[in-house]
């Protein structure tokens, strides 16, 4: 079977999935020959189809940066995917209404491009120059398939298993901030959660950030000026259900809230 009619198949059942808000069994377990490779045809199969429903990409995202993350999920290096407007909240998080399935937050740093960035050979400092700001960030993970029970191959097919995402108001310059000692705490309904540090993915942001560009440059594609990059969870993932308020304080930059109905 070649790659584009591997992608087209999984494409289309991850589509459906998402739409109908109904979860599969794992990819690699149907078809364990799947490859890397196969899974990103897998998820441009499946952005293609988002796109021709109208939606638009405004960013990327890498994901289990952390070893919280990578332990929790038991996928031990970093996925990539793909963030539209669609997937943007502005307000409160809807699950039923935008059919997530099994969704989880985390607190992450969002990095907000003014220049663009393509791999190889991009670097942490050239993350930061070509940066225009920073951001408190809640990512609200979710995966199509069944029970998370997902590897490398199922996460990057999957859209780096994201779901949606909130932006806080406040926009810093990364030049100005130590990104590794950057200090996040997380509340869950008033209750302490998590905290953690910049530090948590790959060791600086701006390295997650670099990793991702050179990544993604392998396929040829660009991180691009205007770009909301989201760069990795610097906390455990936390189930979310209706009722649940989530906030978020990047000390010394600013705070996020999700707020699930």
């Amino acid at each position: 079977m070649s790659r584009e009619t591997i992608g087209v198949l999984h494409g289309s059942q991850l589509y459906q999935a998402l739409r109908s808000g109904q979860t599969l069994s794992p990819l690699i377990a149907r078809d364990p020959t799947l490859t890397i490779d196969d899974a990103y045809a897998i998820s441009l199969d499946f952005l293609a189809r988002r796109l021709a429903d109208g939606e638009r990409v405004i960013g990327k995202k890498i994901g289990v940066t952390s070893k919280a993350v990578q332990d929790m999920l038991g996928v031990h290096q970093p996925d990539f995917g793909f963030l539209t407007d669609a997937m943007l909240v502005e307000g409160d998080i809807d699950i039923a209404g935008r059919r997530l399935i099994q969704p989880r937050a985390e607190a992450e740093i969002a990095f907000i491009l003014a220049e663009p960035l393509r791999g190889p050979g991009v670097t942490p400092e050239q993350v930061i120059a070509a940066t225009a700001a920073i951001a408190p960030c809640f990512e609200i993970v979710d995966s199509r398939i069944t029970d998370w029970k997902i590897g490398i191959v199922d996460t990057v097919a999957d859209n780096a298993s994201c779901g949606v995402f909130v932006l806080g108001e406040t926009r810093a310059d990364p030049r100005m901030h130590d990104l590794p000692g950057l200090h996040v705490t997380v509340t869950k309904n008033g209750a302490p959660l998590s905290e953690g540090y910049g530090a948590a993915v790959q060791g600086d942001p701006a390295q997650a950030v670099a990793w991702l560009a050179n990544t993604l440059g392998q396929y040829g594609v660009t991180l691009d000026a205007g770009d909301v990059i989201l760069s990795g969870s610097l906390v455990p993932l936390e189930p979310a259900v209706p009722g649940d308020v989530f906030e978020m304080q990047l000390h010394g930059v600013g705070g996020c809230t999700a707020r699930f109905i």
